[in-house]
């Protein structure tokens, strides 16, 4: 990869639930991969305790074993979020992540701030009930999360299970001033790679790349009782509409309120005025291969 320099990196933080699943690695290592992203910290996020007790912990082991395998551990700033979702929508639940997010909310510098949520938005809403100033400053919400509208995707009477994780804090996040960007679940399941590209463009570039298809693979073992050979990277257009917002199509909607089964209540949102992104399709192509790429690059130099 050629050792290009940007004048005006976006600044970037990434709250992640790293070890949820099999797709998180994947979005972190494109993001610390891609040279235009000026990555202000990685924040561990819970995951619920459904799949275990210890969720933000797991998340955070996650993150430093992603950097050491890159060699970067100790370059990259981590923190702790909110080791489980807010109590009620008065009680912010501070953590070092938190104090990152709003710290880089509030600094004086010329570049926006992006904040991609791969998991619940359980930190970004504990941020603005503790600095609602934030709610004013560029800041972009990035978030993989949500059900799908007009009757797209699976309605299957469950939330969808970044939402589950914290409809409060969700609640909280889309009835604020923030921009928000929504890619849900209908949008992001329109990233699947096979096992035959993984192996053939993911697993021999390094320690990194063996380790991503191998932990992919388990995951698909363990979680799946029939046999099939793809997994969605749906954390991945995160990094993707951080690098190129058009790589997917979007309208803007009115912010809607979320119920507790994940449907979406327009006659509850606070301020129907106020708009939001939601992407409806999004460009794997683009995304994939340009992480293949950086990743081959990364690893041809190691």
């Amino acid at each position: 990869m050629a050792d290009r320099t940007f004048s005006h990196r976006r600044r970037v933080i990434i709250n992640t639930d790293a070890k949820n699943e099999a797709d998180d690695q994947f979005a972190i290592v494109h993001a610390l991969l891609s040279p235009s992203l000026d990555i202000r910290g990685l924040v561990a996020a819970h995951f619920g305790n459904r799949r275990t007790r210890s969720s933000l912990e797991e998340s955070r082991a996650e993150i430093e074993l992603l950097l050491r395998l890159m060699k970067l551990d100790g370059r990259v700033p981590v923190a702790d979020g909110a080791p489980y979702a807010l109590p009620d929508a008065g009680t912010p639940v501070p953590a070092p992540g938190v104090e990152l997010i709003v710290e880089e909310a509030m600094r004086d510098v010329a570049e926006p701030l992006y904040v991609a949520f791969l998991g619940p938005l359980t930190d970004m809403a504990s941020a603005l009930m503790l600095e609602p100033r934030i709610a004013e400053r560029d800041v972009t919400v990035i978030w993989i999360g949500g059900g799908g509208y007009d009757g797209v995707g699976p309605q299957n009477g469950r939330p969808e299970f970044n939402l589950s994780n914290d409809i409060v804090a969700a609640n909280l996040v889309f009835s604020s001033a923030l921009k928000v960007w929504q890619v849900p679940a209908p949008t992001y399941r329109m990233m699947a790679v096979g096992y035959a590209e993984l192996d053939a463009k993911v697993a021999p570039c390094g320690e990194v790349g063996e380790y991503l298809v191998r932990q992919l693979v388990e995951w698909n073992e363990r979680q799946h009782g029939g046999s099939i050979e793809f997994r969605v990277l749906g954390d991945s257009p995160a990094i993707g509409l951080m690098l190129h917002p058009d790589c997917g199509t979007w309208v803007e909607r009115p912010a809607p309120a979320f119920r507790y089964d994940g449907t979406y209540d327009f006659s509850a949102a606070e301020d129907a005025s106020r708009p939001i992104r939601v992407y409806g399709s999004i460009d794997a192509r683009f995304i994939h291969e340009d992480f293949f790429a950086k990743l081959r690059a990364f690893a041809d130099h190691r």
